[in-house]
């Protein structure tokens, strides 16, 4: 038998979306009805699931419209990868990105393993403090020429990526865009019961560090241990390369990049910046690049053009990503889910039920890869089911976190995931295989989290009045 071979991306996606058609025929239509709450987002109403009237079933026809329309409802991750291709691509000709990893190399060269905790543990304070997840794209192929440079490989600069991601966004203390909204939603002080958010926060960026490093050192020991050895480097060929001196015009680029970056966190945290003002923020920064670098004008043109060109494929498949998720929608399936799967934890212990929704909003997340849209659709749900256990509501946020911020280092529904494997040319086969043993530990890292956080009634000094856990006196003011 010949060696089995792991499908191209866009066929496991294309794939996912079939099933996804297929389930509309099998999975029992319904939905919740919706509430709107002050912030103007809507949320279910617990207890109010009803089968549909009429039947959906998806056609094989409606399947082919969905890809165009998943491809408009997507525009704005698809264009905000594109144009920061295309202003990367104008940086590169400068010579900068040279001139700074010549640098790095420097200072880090006989030392990748500070090089990769910095990554892992800075990008995982950037989102868990302003919920930071696609402004680390820019930053992807910068990461894979220093990886090759210090003779590693495209996986590890991803891995670093995104287990920071991931691991901000699952023990974050304040991010607004995911904790605040589901201590909202349940009830609770906002920012309340960090003091056990800052205590893991270590313990599982450490987590992420020693997965990536452990594969670094095999790659690093005999470079055919690489699991992208048989596919070519997004960067062409880096052999022989000499690196420039760092000088005053690559300082000044580096400089407004970092401003860049420092204008973008502030707008998304004081004014809800989203990837349209991204977009624009880094399209200045590429015209301010060509100012201070005094290349001509059709030069840079001709550059943008190439390096969104080269995100052409990455652009299409998180296009199709989001295909997946619509099909579940339009096919009215997606509430029926989320009630089939919450039913089973109504008749376990409240130490089994914690780890149920652990795995219940992991799951979820696959249908649902909006932090935001997840906690709007489960946590109305989650925090009477934890009512009912004796579970404190604060546990049930902190499982939310634990299941939405760790599953999106790996399903193929998130679109930033999408992006920074697609840019640094790494198939989600690929992917899968090398984050599937992260998730496993961090998963199991975090039923023990949860398991002592209700046995020892974490957030019961902030546990609403009117739902007091048994043994323990209603709050007053």
């Amino acid at each position: 038998m010949g060696k089995f071979r792991v499908p191209h991306t866009l066929t496991l996606l294309f794939a996912m979306m079939i099933l996804a058609m297929i389930a509309t025929w099998i999975v029992p239509q319904g939905a919740f009805e919706m509430q709107t709450l002050e912030s103007g987002r809507q949320a279910v109403v617990p207890g109010t699931f009803t089968l549909a009237d009429t039947k959906n079933y998806m056609t094989p026809w409606q399947l082919l419209t969905a890809i165009p329309r998943a491809f408009a409802s997507a525009q704005d991750v698809i264009f905000f990868v594109m144009i920061l291709g295309g202003v990367l691509s104008i940086a590169r000709a400068t010579g900068t990105v040279d001139a700074l990893i010549g640098r790095m190399l420097e200072r880090f060269g006989e030392k990748p393993q500070i090089l990769i905790f910095m990554v892992v543990f800075c990008f995982a304070m950037a989102s868990s403090f302003i919920g930071t997840a696609g402004e680390y794209i820019p930053f992807v192929l910068i990461l894979v020429a220093l990886c090759k440079a210090m003779r590693l490989d495209a996986m590890t600069a991803v891995g670093m990526t995104v287990a920071g991601y991931g691991i901000g966004y699952g023990v974050s203390a304040v991010n607004p865009f995911t904790l605040v909204i589901a201590q909202q939603i349940a009830e609770l002080p906002p920012l309340s019961g960090n003091w056990l958010r800052f205590a893991i926060f270590l313990p599982f960026v450490l987590i992420g560090f020693h997965h990536v490093w452990s594969y670094s050192k095999k790659v690093l020991a005999n470079p055919a241990n690489s699991m992208v050895a048989d596919l070519p480097c997004p960067l062409g060929d880096t052999k022989a390369v000499a690196y420039p001196t760092l000088a005053l015009s690559h300082k000044l680029i580096l400089s407004s990049f970092l401003a860049t970056i420092a204008i973008v966190a502030y707008g998304i945290r004081v004014h809800g910046w989203y990837l349209y003002e991204l977009g624009a923020c880094f399209l200045a920064w590429g015209l301010l690049t060509t100012a201070i670098s005094r290349i001509k004008v059709d030069v840079a043109a001709q550059k943008f053009i190439d390096g969104a060109m080269e995100l052409t494929t990455t652009a299409i498949l998180i296009g199709i990503a989001r295909g997946i998720s619509l099909v579940m929608e339009d096919g009215q399936i997606l509430h029926s889910l989320v009630h089939g799967m919450s039913l089973p934890l109504s008749y376990v212990g409240a130490e089994v039920a914690v780890v149920g929704m652990l795995i219940i909003q992991t799951l979820l997340n696959f249908f649902i890869p909006s932090g935001s849209g997840q906690a709007f659709v489960t946590m109305p749900l989650m925090v009477p089911l934890a009512d009912l256990l004796d579970i404190p509501r604060q546990v049930a946020v902190l499982a939310y976190q634990f299941g939405d911020g760790f599953s999106n280092m790996i399903i193929p529904t998130n679109a930033i995931l999408m992006g920074i494997i697609g840019i640094a040319g790494i198939p989600y086969g690929h992917w899968f295989r090398f984050c599937l043993p992260l998730i496993l530990k961090l998963m199991l890292a975090a039923s023990v989290v949860l398991v002592l956080a209700v046995v020892f009634d974490y957030g019961a000094d902030v546990q609403p009045p009117s739902v007091p856990l048994a043994g323990s006196q209603p709050i007053t003011e």
